[in-house]
């Protein structure tokens, strides 16, 4: 139980009617199903639904105070009205204080980009339980409180559910937290109040521009992020990104710089490459890792500058950094007793897509083909639809273009859209097979010994929504399947 005043303090409040901000309130909620007695009712203006239409139900569900940014016409008797300029960011500061701050508690480091938050955050979260250390992560994939896993449903959870966890790791002795924070995430406020200790950029490609309409208020929403660090601070940021000093051009953090390509901090080399892992040089000490590709020399890069400016010794960094292997759904793979390989990725845009298949064609010798199973998700960005098609089709010998998560669009619109990316030279290269399940089955198929199947998009997702509704399926579980048989 908070007092409303509590929950309130630094928030900046226009004006406050009727009831006592002296009010014990037992809950916050945002959602009016989510509403019982002394509960803190927040109307948020949704892009889908508005808050402000459930202010009436939320009172007879029991809502003492309502925080909202339009008063509403009829104002019931006893109930404390708080009007503000921006709910979201009330709602965080509230949550915040409802749960005493928990992110002052903890070394919290944030990881924003387009592409690696997954793998940074939760390599950051491995390294420093493998040092000993009690640790959290918040990520797309699972959320972890020390050993304690719970399901994620967003890359950047609503302020509230943060603030939750944050005092859940706290309350289990954790010391640090990594989490991933969307751009989604930093627009909405969900991360507004969080004490940062560091954060971390990896990169800027396109993507989400359903939401953010350009790329620059895209980049602009990941700047916000770095602008918001304070002086104690650190911000690590790729160099090789021309977007990566603009990130911290304003920050007031410890400004770190890590690249594969130019001058920085922390410097990487890849020297040899394999399926099992690559040579590498970082900052002039040779070491073998067990993740490819150059996006991953980045990402470790990037895991090894935050280790680093949390305090961990150099050379014992680089051993943990040699410990780690790939995350769910990044780069992971499988190879049959037919041998042929089969790798699964959650490339969902068209760097991530490149990257992947830059990777898999410098390791390759060309004797053997690669066969890629991509498709795009529904009610998401449409640009980028004809870019990963014609991607997939320049680099792989055969494409197999397939449903991801359709969502409520008709999938087979998706795929059209993807098929007008594809140049004619390439058309004889691509089939489409609008059933996910028959497609890997197709690419099974076709393998032959020595060939490499990539099944792009979904990653580490074990379902697959269409029309709201979400059904298991596995892409490492059905390739797994289909290769055998």
């Amino acid at each position: 139980m908070k007092k409303l005043n509590e929950l309130l303090q630094s928030a900046k409040m226009i004006s406050v009617v009727g009831g006592d901000l002296d009010l014990a309130i037992d809950k916050i909620a945002f959602d009016s199903r989510e509403v019982s007695e002394n509960t803190l009712f927040v109307a948020i203006p949704g892009t889908v639904v508005n808050g402000h239409d459930y202010i009436s139900q939320a009172i007879k569900d029991g809502a003492t105070a309502v925080i909202c940014e339009q008063m509403p016409e009829e104002l019931v008797k006893g109930v404390t009205y708080v009007l503000v300029e921006d709910s979201n960011k009330a709602l965080a500061i509230a949550a915040s204080n409802y749960y005493d701050n928990p992110s002052s508690k903890l070394k919290l480091v944030g990881v924003t980009g387009t592409n690696g938050k997954t793998t940074i955050a939760t390599l950051l979260y491995t390294m420093f339980r493998n040092l000993g250390y009690e640790a959290g992560l918040l990520s797309t994939v699972i959320i972890k409180v020390g050993d304690i896993a719970y399901n994620a449903t967003h890359t950047t959870p609503d302020s509230l559910t943060i603030n939750h966890y944050l005092n859940e790791m706290v309350e289990a002795g954790c010391e640090y937290c990594f989490m991933e924070v969307s751009s989604h995430g930093i627009v909405q406020m969900r991360t507004h109040s969080l004490e940062f200790d560091g954060g971390i950029f990896t990169n800027l490609t396109h993507d989400h521009l359903d939401y953010h309409k350009t790329f620059a208020e895209y980049r602009n929403a990941k700047k916000m992020f770095f602008d918001q660090l304070g002086n104690k601070a650190f911000a690590v940021t790729n160099a090789d990104d021309k977007n990566g000093l603009i990130m911290t051009q304003n920050t007031k953090a410890l400004i770190k710089t890590y690249a594969l390509k130019n001058v920085a901090d922390f410097k990487g080399e890849v020297l040899e490459s394999q399926f099992s892992g690559m040579l590498m040089k970082i900052n002039q000490r040779e070491i073998w890792v067990q993740l490819i590709g150059a996006f991953n020399a980045s990402n470790l890069l990037a895991v090894y500058g935050a280790a680093v400016q949390l305090g961990v010794d150099e050379e014992q960094a680089l051993l943990e950094v040699s410990k780690l292997t790939s995350v769910a759904g990044r780069f992971q793979y499988v190879v049959s007793s037919k041998k042929v390989t089969a790798i699964v990725d959650y490339a969902h845009t068209p760097d991530a897509l490149k990257n992947v298949i830059d990777t898999i064609n410098s390791i390759r010798t060309f004797n053997e083909k690669l066969i890629t199973v991509v498709g795009c998700g529904g009610n998401r960005d449409k640009t980028k639809r004809p870019e990963m098609a014609q991607i997939a089709s320049e680099l792989s010998n055969k494409v197999i273009f397939t449903s991801d998560n359709p969502r409520f669009e008709d999938p087979n619109v998706i795929l059209e859209e993807m098929e007008r990316g594809v140049e004619p030279q390439n058309t004889m290269k691509t089939v489409v097979v609008e059933d996910r399940k028959q497609a890997i089955k197709l690419a099974c198929q076709q393998a032959e010994a020595g060939d490499i199947i990539l099944i792009a998009g979904k990653g580490h997702e074990t379902y697959q929504e269409i029309k709201g509704v979400r059904n298991h399926f596995n892409d490492l579980e059905i390739v797994t399947e289909f290769l055998e048989q």
